[in-house]
């Protein structure tokens, strides 16, 4: 063991010479895009589309620009807070760090960065590894199933996470998932049996050493466990443990290492495992105690009925497969054909074993679980609990639960925000929002006020997406959709739905006063004046950029030349290419774009004005 211990010291400087270029390590070119076309630009979509796909985020680019750091200096505030939600460093008394911060180009940024105190910026699986590591302590309510006895000291554990972290014990419990004690070998010394138990519930290697015999001893121990539950690279954690630099950076890659594993299990066993029945007859389903995946709960979740879906769902609101404009976008759909329509299918429910330490993560189940409720209580068999959401739902939050997880559609998100704000996980209720405003990005990709521009084909209201950030009071999604609207406002002020929304906006004033002002409109209005002050400046550079460029003659010219000819004759220009007409929303002829958006930007005032007046409103 002696030599082996040289050898792993030996190779200590090599190895941190090496950790300092792994960040570089990652495809240049794809980090490149990550990097530019969406940290640099704001591009939330496609920030929030890489971060899910497992991109590394505090890689650097050549010039030791990480993704965070291009986010502050080109002040993307939405980019930055996306980011050190999803766990960018920013660590404070260090070059990075202290960059990022010095270069951030507005208060605002730096007062995100500041709020995060620098403490919060570390593992993302760092809450997950520390409720694992919780759960050897934890007495009541009971969750573990199995005791490691050694002399007079014992170790309370669960299968599950055994299991999912050993092949050792992966396979001893699978021959005998009903055993409920395992009395340890007195060869070994405790000290190393617990150092190796808490490493596979995420803990670091901590160990309390004595004299140089001593530690020896324990080192010895946790060598020869090690290799007895096949997790060999446990020794290697407590001999370099000094290095506390090199520590966290290994220790990062353990928690991703362990997480994969729990998901591995996860997905094996408890999804797997899932049970699809008829409504009626979910609830006389029987589970034994003792069964293979060490469940110890079954939760079930209702499909929706067809009648809700139609009650929904207005037939009326979709044309030639296109939904109306105040709506986000999500992909294709088809009509249901008039065959499937006129059966009757019978509502299904999905049951899903679990086990009551994951669940108790949530605030909801812990209460649930630690009282004297009925679903607290033994009985013969597995107690089955509904949860008022439907399965594709309840997947989404068990695997965030057992994971930290959380990847869903666009069309899932209020759903999954309802479930999370229900379940009271406010981790996942901040993603669901991160997702809706992430993915249904509020700037517009056309101009709605062009007439040529095409919307993309969109499916969730907007509507709902505000009633539900006043619902879950998510100030993210409030805010997220009066920027969409505002940005839309030309679609949406003559609807009667967008009416019934601003009396729904006055109404949350108790005791209102004529006074008060309506929140979500004093929102439109800031927008609304965002959205064409960046048009006005982005007119400006452009009116600078035309003074190099060709004239408007040798323009026209080139781009007549540059058109492919068929049969001998160009495709016939547009009549507004020549004419230059730019007209205002009213259908007013103006001479520029800079007096159009002036006109359009009092036009749409002008209305928000109007729909007041005929709500009987003052804001």
């Amino acid at each position: 063991m002696k030599s082996k211990l040289l050898c792993m010291q030996k190779s200590k400087k090599y190895q941190q010479e090496g950790s300092k270029k792994i960040t570089h390590l990652i495809l240049p070119s794809l980090f490149a895009r990550f990097a530019k076309q969406a940290c640099r630009r704001g591009d939330l979509k496609t920030v929030h589309e890489k971060i899910a796909e497992g991109i590394n985020i505090n890689s650097r680019d050549i010039f030791d620009y990480t993704p965070l750091i291009l986010a502050s200096l080109c002040g993307q505030y939405e980019v930055a807070q996306l980011l050190l939600e999803s766990g960018a460093l920013c660590e404070r008394d260090t070059f990075q760090g202290e960059r990022c911060l010095y270069n951030a180009l507005t208060d605002r940024i730096k007062n995100l960065l500041l709020s995060f105190d620098f403490s919060k910026s570390t593992s993302p699986l760092q809450p997950l590894a520390a409720y694992f590591t919780s759960l050897l302590g934890r007495e009541h309510p009971k969750t573990w199933d199995l005791s490691l006895t050694y002399d007079n000291d014992t170790i309370h554990v669960h299968k599950f996470i055994l299991a999912s972290r050993s092949p050792y014990f992966a396979k001893k419990l699978e021959t005998s998932p009903e055993i409920t004690s395992w009395r340890l070998p007195n060869a070994i010394p405790f000290e190393s049996i617990y150092t190796a138990i808490r490493f596979l519930y995420f803990s670091e290697v901590a160990i309390d050493l004595g004299d140089d015999q001593e530690e020896e001893e324990i080192l010895r121990g946790i060598d020869k466990f090690s290799r007895q539950i096949e997790v060999e690279r446990l020794f290697d954690f407590a001999l370099k443990r000094d290095d506390r630099r090199l520590t966290r950076q290994r220790m990062s890659d353990e928690l991703t290492l362990a997480r994969d594993e729990v998901n591995q299990w996860f997905q094996k066993n408890i999804l797997k495992n899932k049970i699809v029945t008829d409504t009626i007859l979910a609830k006389d389903v029987k589970w034994v105690k003792d069964n293979a995946i060490f469940a110890d709960v079954i939760l079930r979740a209702d499909e929706v009925e067809e009648e809700d879906i139609s009650e929904e769902i207005d037939p009326g609101s979709t044309e030639n497969g296109f939904a109306p404009s105040n709506t986000l976008p999500i992909g294709s759909f088809k009509e249901p054909s008039k065959s499937s329509a006129k059966q009757s299918k019978a509502r299904k429910s999905v049951l899903f074993p679990v086990q009551k330490a994951m669940l108790l993560r949530s605030e909801f189940f812990l209460i649930m679980f630690s009282s004297a409720f009925k679903e607290a209580q033994e009985t013969e068999h597995l107690q089955i609990i509904p949860i008022d959401c439907s399965p594709e739902c309840l997947e989404v939050v068990l695997t965030f639960l057992y994971t930290e997880k959380a990847d869903f559609s666009l069309s899932l998100a209020i759903e999954v925000l309802f479930a999370a704000d229900l379940l009271l996980l406010e981790k996942l209720k901040v993603k669901a929002a991160t997702t809706i405003s992430s993915l249904a990005s509020g700037a517009p990709t056309t101009d709605p006020s062009k007439p040529g521009d095409d919307e993309t084909v969109e499916l969730i209201n907007i509507y709902d997406v505000i009633r539900a950030g006043w619902d879950v009071r998510v100030n993210r999604l409030e805010e997220f959709g009066a920027r969409y609207i505002a940005n839309r406002l030309e679609e949406c002020i003559d609807e009667e739905d967008f009416a019934q929304l601003v009396k729904e906006s006055a109404q949350r004033v108790k005791n209102r006063q004529e006074t008060d002002t309506i929140e979500l409109v004093d929102d439109i209005r800031y927008y609304l004046s965002e959205r064409f002050k960046m048009r006005f400046e982005d007119a400006g550079i452009d009116v600078m950029e035309d003074e190099n460029l060709l004239t408007e003659d040798e323009l026209l010219a080139t781009k007549v030349d540059g058109l492919e000819l068929e049969d001998g004759s160009a495709p016939a220009m547009p009549d507004d290419f020549y004419a230059g007409v730019i007209r205002t929303l009213d259908g007013e002829d103006v001479e520029d774009e800079f007096e159009e958006e002036a006109r359009n930007y009092q036009i749409l005032l002008g209305k928000i004005d109007a729909l007041l007046d005929r709500l009987r409103l003052d804001a």
